[in-house]
């Protein structure tokens, strides 16, 4: 788990110093931090010539360390040091460095570019002249890599404290994720991303990445009660929830029942298209989940059949318009209830429930805290944000999602997990799984129908 923890500025320095509290000093660590990315760095390089830029701070003495080691393995370095080290280690890696040691990058000739300059300790915006040097040293080099961070990135929200910085082909994370690896804007400068250990442990509070969910095949007498029966109800726009039944049916749930007071000529044969008045089918002890909103409309009759449903009791799913109408519903604590809100909708639950918040995951932190539901942020960088204070980032997936249906079938999958037993969190989480393998598997230019088909195969690959 501690390989997919997503650490601020603060919680990496204080997992570092737990190490140092072990007698490991900040030299040897440093070796370790700077070894591993040296490694990764001189098997990219393939013996083409490299320059190292080097900070200030332990990030540029991450740099010195990294340059000596390809210098040991006979490649051609040079080191670009604009401003002298600061702290001891980095002054001992400087002091180690046998290369020349340049403070200009005007003379700097290589293949790849190694940017060392700043890391996750920079919250303050880069000068033009060390902007201008990222420029020019990232422009006359083939290749470029960060080194745990690109320079000009804050570590905690993902913002770019400079214009025009370049943009790599691969940045290394040294000892665990930052929030700035998985947020816009800075994200999209990054590359591929890769982990560099460096002895980090799990630490309390941390938020997580989201990964792959392990799905267990049913047992051998199961039946389609004891893989669990999701509800999912109609409204003005019945499409909506059909796309919503479809994806449920491929997620693992035994028995999914539309609640649609007419039959319906777009639903799938194997779909259950229950007719009966959802305040009756509430008194079903069998259905384990409820999904409510997509299609749902916004009106008198919406009203009562989400006051329905959430007097059902059992987990629930609130997706589209029911976010627009959940105002005044009181949520018991320990509720299993998950919102599923895109942006406007999340800006109407900041007004519901008195919220005042900047960004996506602010935004989404504090109406978990505030509502007690789990909130499911989705857009190009989702969070998942609970009550209690958990917190989960989902990698970036495909952009082809844009497109009109998707959260409908987004919803229908974490219904369907939440059928089969998953608390609301955890059901989130597998669901934006899920949906991002679905995508990956239909391609480009794909229909909600599409991805609702896709999410099968998705489930197959998440399969033991």
């Amino acid at each position: 788990m501690s390989a997919r923890q997503v650490l601020t500025a603060a919680q990496m320095q204080a997992a570092e110093q737990a190490i140092f509290d072990t007698g490991i000093g900040v030299d040897e660590l440093m070796r370790t931090a700077a070894g591993g990315a040296a490694e990764w760095v001189r098997r990219i390089a393939a013996g083409r010539a490299v320059t190292v830029l080097c900070g200030p701070g332990n990030n540029g003495g991450d740099g010195y360390v990294i340059a000596e080691i390809l210098r040991q393995s006979e490649l051609q370095v040079a080191v670009v040091a604009p401003l002298a080290p600061t702290t001891y280690a980095a002054k001992n890696a400087r002091a180690s460095f046998k290369g020349e040691i340049l403070t200009s990058g005007g003379a700097a000739v290589g293949s790849v570019f190694v940017d060392c300059l700043f890391g996750s300790g920079l919250s303050r915006e880069l000068s033009a002249e060390h902007s201008l040097l990222l420029r020019d040293l990232a422009e006359r080099h083939d290749f470029r890599i960060a080194v745990d961070l690109p320079s000009g990135v804050h570590s905690d929200t993902g913002a770019v404290l400079a214009q025009s910085l370049p943009t790599y082909d691969i940045t290394l994370a040294l000892g665990a994720w930052k929030f700035a690896h998985w947020r816009l804007p800075a994200r999209e400068m990054m590359g591929q991303k890769l982990l560099v250990p460096i002895g980090i442990s799990a630490v309390d509070g941390a938020a997580q990445l989201v990964g792959r969910p392990t799905i267990k095949a049913p047992a051998k007498d199961a039946h389609k009660y004891t893989r669990g029966l999701c509800a999912i109800v109609g409204g003005d726009m019945p499409g909506a929830a059909v796309l919503a039944s479809k994806a449920a049916m491929r997620a693992g749930a035994g028995y999914v029942r539309l609640f649609n007071h007419e039959p319906l000529a777009s639903a799938p044969a194997g779909l259950v298209v229950d007719p009966m008045p959802l305040k009756v089918a509430r008194e079903d002890p069998r259905i384990k989940a409820m999904l409510i909103g997509p299609g749902l409309g916004l009106h008198e009759g919406s009203v009562k059949a989400l006051e329905t449903a959430f007097a059902h009791g059992c987990g629930l799913v609130l997706d589209a318009d029911a976010l627009r109408l959940v105002q005044g519903y009181p949520i018991d604590d320990g509720a299993n209830i998950l919102a599923t809100p895109h942006d406007g909708e999340l800006d109407a639950l900041c007004k519901t429930f008195a919220v005042i918040a900047e960004g996506r995951q602010a935004r989404a932190q504090a109406v978990a805290a505030a509502s007690g539901m789990v909130i499911l942020a989705k857009g190009p960088d989702t969070v998942i944000a609970a009550p209690d204070g958990r917190l989960a980032l989902a990698p970036p997936t495909s952009s082809w999602l844009s497109v009109a249906g998707t959260g409908d079938v987004l919803a229908g999958i974490a219904v369907s997990r939440m059928a089969t037993g998953r608390d609301a969190f955890t059901a989130a989480c597998e669901a934006v799984w899920l949906h991002g393998a679905a995508a990956r598997m239909c391609g480009a230019a794909f229909t909600a129908d599409d991805l609702a088909d896709a999410v099968s195969g998705a489930t197959s690959e998440a399969c033991e």
